[in-house]
């Protein structure tokens, strides 16, 4: 593949000639190997209209709406299309809620005083149980213990009996919606149930029962888990405040003992960095010939980390999104690669074989095929697994670095990272008034929430999503980044001061008088629901439903069942959403017209599928000024 449909970045362009050179199975290639003829982005017609079902032994089933040629059981293209959508969506919330009981089985260890961590917010802990309602007497152990039951009381409710989280934290007129359509959801695990139970064959065929199953279902994952989450997380290792961190595959020095951690859950992270900052483990590292121990953070579970914690000598810094993992495994600079649940590929075998590093599963749900040494995260024996993976690492130096050639010379850049709602508004002086201000004196036309993956679907790696970003923020439109398009663009130089310059005239202005980048890096895909509760006090503040806001969801490189969830969820929301690559529902005639163009007398929200970023870039502009105008602004 040619190098505009590799990367958009130079560090992976150098380490790809690299995995050609020696002969690796690499994520490029393999994209490339399942088009058809010559075409990597050609597939399967059915398959990309997303009207191919093998749910029963009476398929595979093909659709075509044009011929009402159905599946075997008489389902429709539209409902296969949609049923499908549904399951996605359903893998995307359990795999969030995994994430979730996680967060919260390590907070209440925690307040047991059974784990390494500590409750390092208890302001937060305060305000986010004075919120829910949860009695904030006593010890601030006791307050977390209280959080903790109430939360996981919620998640077991009935899905007939209202989520009492999305009651109290849903602005009012998004829940007045919800209860007219009857998709204001119960606890997180019944409405799972509810929506699998609806996929199973001869149940549920139809289009728009479908659809309203999955917007209530990511309505029960935006509050009940995603806010849920990363509040707790918050409250156990800090709120996000700005501050730079070094990007770019450069962060890998060979010289060093280098333990990665990635995928989603930064727990075991967090354990590492703590115990490799203690002078007695620098000082092992360096007795095995190193220069020192780091801590290297990657995907989604560095960026929880280095949106909360500053970098160091130890904690040295972040590599990039997914699809660069063979890039990082491959640099001969890897002792460690702790995989947490999400975003660990199952040819990472192949290349702890070939670059002489130590593959370690750190969640239950992560296994590969051929590694049996692993390290499953129990919240009570953290420390003692954080000195195990350090060990194996120290182990490891030696032998990497006799076997190995490392790739050195690769760029680092610096990002500025940690714009959590709090930081936002600290920069603007505690009030939302100046961006409120900004936002009606046009200096700011609008805010694009760009919560994506990382995908080659049409595009190299995060090639359609620095375009994108480059076309919002021209057009003065400041983006709030998340997710592994929050990767691309740090790693890009968007997220710095240097990119002051790709800005228009007036989110020039306000970044320059704020020392801001016109990309605040927000966090994780997790951070979706955060970003729902901003867009609600903006609501509040202007006294102006959300579907009236110069405010978009813009996903340029989705990949994965979690970020279908997600764009449901902005549906529902009432945001218009833009996405790319197109969903595979194209072969549902009416489901499309649903979505682009039927659900804004719904929900008030709608999708955008257009592929040319130029073009999407105008519609979202149009779309924004617009709801200025609604406003009168």
């Amino acid at each position: 593949m040619e190098d505009e449909r590799v990367s958009y970045h130079e560090s992976v362009l150098k380490m790809y000639e690299r995995l050609k050179k020696d002969g690796m199975s690499n994520v490029w290639d393999r994209y490339e190997a399942q088009g058809i003829g010559k075409d990597p982005d050609k597939r399967c017609p059915y398959c990309m209209g997303g009207v191919r079902c093998d749910l029963c032994s009476n398929g595979p089933c093909r659709a075509d709406a044009a011929k009402d040629k159905r599946g075997v059981c008489g389902i429709t293209a539209d409902g296969m299309a949609m049923r499908m959508m549904l399951l996605r969506n359903i893998m995307g919330t359990s795999t969030y809620q995994y994430h979730a009981d996680q967060t919260i089985r390590t907070l209440r260890a925690t307040a047991e005083g059974k784990t390494p961590f500590e409750i390092k917010e208890k302001e937060r802990l305060k305000n986010f149980a004075e919120r829910l309602g949860i009695d904030t007497s006593g010890s601030i152990e006791e307050v977390a213990i209280r959080l903790c039951d109430f939360v996981e009381e919620d998640w077991r409710r009935k899905y007939y009996e209202p989520s009492k989280i999305v009651e109290i934290l849903a602005p009012e007129e998004r829940k007045e919606v919800w209860r007219k359509l009857d998709i204001f959801p119960g606890g997180i695990y019944a409405e799972m149930m509810l929506s699998t139970s609806s996929c199973l064959t001869n149940v549920d065929g139809y289009y728009v029962s479908l659809a309203l199953k999955a917007m209530r279902l990511s309505i029960a994952m935006a509050y009940q888990t995603q806010i849920v989450l990363e509040n707790c997380q918050d409250i156990l290792f800090g709120i996000a405040r700005p501050h730079k961190m070094r990007v770019d595959l450069g962060v890998l020095d060979p010289d060093y003992v280098n333990v990665l951690v990635n995928g989603h859950e930064p727990f075991v992270g967090f354990a590492l960095v703590q115990v490799a900052r203690e002078k007695e483990w620098q000082e092992k590292a360096k007795a095995a010939g190193a220069k020192g121990l780091r801590i290297i953070a990657n995907i989604e579970t560095g960026q929880e980390m280095i949106q909360r914690w500053e970098m160091d000598d130890i904690f040295y810094g972040y590599t990039g999104n997914w699809i660069m993992q063979e890039a990082v495994l491959a640099s001969g600079c890897v002792d460690v690669f702790a995989a947490d649940m999400n975003c660990s590929l199952p040819m990472d075998p192949m290349y702890a074989e070939k670059y002489k590093f130590k593959l370690i599963p750190v969640s239950e749900v992560v296994a590969f095929e051929g590694v049996d040494e692993r390290l499953d995260y129990i919240p009570e024996k953290v420390r003692e697994q954080a000195e195990k993976l350090l060990e194996m690492g120290i182990e490891n130096f030696k032998e990497r670095r006799k076997s190995v050639e490392a790739i050195t010379g690769l760029p680092v850049k610096e990002a500025i990272v940690g714009f959590s709602t709090e930081s936002i508004l600290d920069a603007l002086g505690g009030k939302l008034d100046p961006l409120l201000e900004a936002i009606k004196d046009g200096s700011i036309k609008g805010i694009a929430g760009l919560v994506s993956c990382t995908s080659l679907r049409d595009n190299g790696q995060d090639v359609h999503t620095v375009a994108m970003a480059k076309e919002l923020i021209k057009r003065d439109i400041l983006i709030l980044s998340m997710g592994c398009g929050n990767a691309a663009l740090q790693v890009a130089g968007l997220c710095s001061l240097d990119a002051i310059e790709y800005a228009g005239e007036g989110l020039k202005k306000v970044c320059k008088a704020l020392n801001i980048p016109p990309v605040l890096s927000f966090g994780t895909c997790t951070d979706t629901g955060r970003c729902a509760d901003l867009i609600a006090a903006i609501s509040s503040a202007l006294n102006a439903p959300v579907t009236d806001l110069p405010i978009v969801a813009v996903a340029p490189e989705y990949m994965e069942q979690k970020a279908t969830i997600d764009a449901i969820f902005a549906l529902a929301f009432g945001l218009y959403t833009y996405v790319n690559p197109v969903p595979t529902v194209t072969g549902a005639p009416n489901l499309v017209k649903l979505l682009l163009e039927d659900l804004k007398d719904i929900t008030g929200g709608l999708l955008n599928v257009e592929t040319d970023v130029v073009k999407a870039a105008e519609t979202l502009e149009k779309v924004i000024e617009e709801k200025r105008k609604k406003l009168g602004i």
